[in-house]
């Protein structure tokens, strides 16, 4: 049945139909976060948690029919990202709070606007194959998870939880690395480039595709912390005017 599959076209009708879901679900889990009580929001937490444990499962058993050390291994970030969002939800700790935020909604959702499906021998499959439904499931409900979190739930980064983020994520990149270099395998694309043409393409050879990614990505989640450590600024400041004015 899968050998007849259609092969999965990039923006074409299930993509489109999958980025029409996630973005009706955000807006969905934003309106609903914030009209929570806080055990409604520990309940639906958990629950949501546990479908994101549940999609990865199934993902891993998929992988391991079939195992290959160069694909079957949990150690892609999005990989880590999805337990981490999955902890988030469950636990309410702030530091998973953190990683969710800055892995899921930066990277995560790079899967969903420019998503790497299927393997070279089983090629890219269309929905309803396995490949396209744990891929996609995965990844929307990561940062599902992050927006919940942050705008339904109002949860924020301030700038220790941004250098926090960075230095898990180079240790990340430093235990990856150190696996590839040992078993021949690519996790992350940490020690070459893919064999298929890519955006790493445009930030030359290695390792200097490396070096340009850990700026890039540091710049955003810069950009992506400064404006919630400005309005926490704003508003004590606010609250004083407000006070001065209630006093005269």
């Amino acid at each position: 049945m899968f050998s007849a599959q259609r092969e999965f076209s990039a923006y074409g009708p299930s993509h489109v139909a999958v980025l029409t879901i996630f973005a009706i679900g955000a807006a969905l889990l934003v309106w609903a976060g914030r009209r929570q009580t806080d055990e409604q929001a520990r309940r639906f937490a958990r629950v949501f948690a546990l479908l994101i444990v549940g999609a990865f499962l199934v993902a891993l058993v998929y992988k391991l029919i079939r195992p290959d050390l160069a694909t079957s291994v949990p150690l892609q970030l999005c990989d880590i990202a999805e337990l981490t969002a999955a902890y988030a939800l469950w636990s309410q700790r702030h530091w998973a709070f953190v990683l969710t935020y800055y892995w899921c909604l930066l990277l995560s959702s790079q899967a969903l606007i420019t998503p790497d499906i299927g393997t070279p021998e089983e090629g890219a499959p269309d929905f309803p194959h396995h490949l396209f439904l744990t891929f996609f499931t995965l990844h929307v409900l990561a940062v599902w998870a992050a927006i919940y979190l942050t705008w339904g739930r109002r949860q924020r980064p301030r700038w220790r939880d941004h250098r926090f983020a960075v230095i898990v994520t180079l240790g990340w990149m430093a235990f990856t690395f150190t696996f590839n270099a040992i078993t021949g395998t690519n996790y992350g694309y940490l020690n070459r480039k893919p064999p298929t043409a890519s955006v790493l393409d445009l930030l030359g050879p290695w390792p200097v595709y490396l070096m340009a990614e850990i700026a890039i990505v540091f710049v955003i989640w810069t950009l992506m912390t400064w404006p919630w450590e400005r309005s926490r600024g704003a508003r004590p400041h606010q609250s004083g005017r407000r006070e001065t004015v209630r006093r005269q």
